[in-house]
């Protein structure tokens, strides 16, 4: 934990009252000012706070705690400021969250030439596909693919990832052919899931697509906008890794990033379906602990990583 940051939330929290009011002033989510405000009550001993719905005071030991963290403060304040040009400099560990399949096939190639740009720097990358305590795990930067990102959180949107209705040779040969999406719900989909059922989501891409549609019996597929598609199978996973691999063993059917399943189209292990159809596209995002006071090496990072998706593009 970050105690120079905690005790600047806990002297923020009192200055201004409330818990929303600080993250406000801090440019913070609530939780994490939460979180902030737990560690430093673990880190005394102590509860810090009388908290109800309406008001918050100091317990006796928040006022001594209060009085440690201006000092804390006051001593930050008086460090001798070097200067902007080495400041600017990404140096130290930044730590990286995210899940495999990223680690593997977007970061390595931005970390290795981060690493060799800023050779004061280092990185240590988290492999996960659970979202993780930014604070609690000590991490500087999580990347997570997603379009439903909680509105508290503090991120940028780094790059989109596109997708790829796709299926090896092998499961094709033996099945019916897929014509339209609404076949899918005949066969076998392999799943980026916990559990149960999942909706696909199509557009239609061109008019020569809404023609072919016109005759078709689902009154969804010719609206010539997006529709949904529910489908299942025997298999999901929570790593797009994981289901990659069972695609290219001849298992179902995958929705799977483009930038994974690239070189297995282009090779012929893998066949795309539904090209007059675009599968919904989802973004990635840089998910931090605050916008105030970035250290240069988290914002050059995010920067390499917005120039190298738009380089997929």
């Amino acid at each position: 934990m970050d105690r120079l940051e905690a005790a600047k939330v806990f002297v923020t929290i009192v200055e201004r009252g409330s818990m929303v009011s600080a993250a406000n002033a801090l440019d913070m989510s609530r939780s994490m000012v939460t979180r902030y405000l737990s560690e430093m009550e673990e880190w005394s001993g102590a509860r810090l706070l009388h908290r109800s719905t309406r008001s918050l005071s100091l317990t006796p030991a928040g006022e001594q705690v209060l009085d440690y963290c201006h000092r804390l403060l006051e001593l930050a304040n008086e460090v001798p400021a070097v200067s902007h040009a080495a400041v600017a400099i990404p140096r130290g560990l930044l730590r990286i969250s995210c899940s495999q399949f990223l680690a593997h096939q977007i970061l390595a190639p931005v970390v290795r030439q981060y690493l060799a740009s800023y050779p004061q720097a280092s990185v240590n990358i988290h492999v996960s596909s659970q979202t993780v305590d930014l604070v609690a795990e000590r991490i500087d930067l999580a990347i997570r693919i997603t379009n439903e990102l909680d509105p508290n959180l503090i991120a940028r949107r780094l790059g989109e990832c596109e997708s790829v209705v796709c299926a090896a040779p092998s499961y094709l040969a033996a099945r019916a052919p897929v014509l339209h999406p609404e076949d899918l719900t005949q066969h076998n989909c392999l799943t980026y899931s916990y559990f149960g059922d999942v909706m696909w989501r199509f557009y239609q891409t061109d008019l020569a697509a809404r023609q072919a549609l016109v005759q078709h019996s689902d009154p969804k597929l010719n609206q010539g906008k997006a529709f949904n598609v529910p489908v299942n199978g025997n298999f999901s996973a929570n790593d797009s890794m994981v289901v990659l691999n069972a695609t290219l063993a001849g298992e179902g059917i995958a929705m799977q990033p483009l930038w994974a399943a690239k070189p297995y189209l282009d090779s012929g292990q893998l066949v795309p379906l539904l090209t007059e159809f675009k599968p919904q596209s989802l973004g990635v995002y840089g998910v931090y602990q605050s916008r105030k006071h970035m250290q240069p090496a988290l914002r050059v990072m995010m920067d390499m990583l917005v120039a190298y998706f738009a380089s997929l593009k």
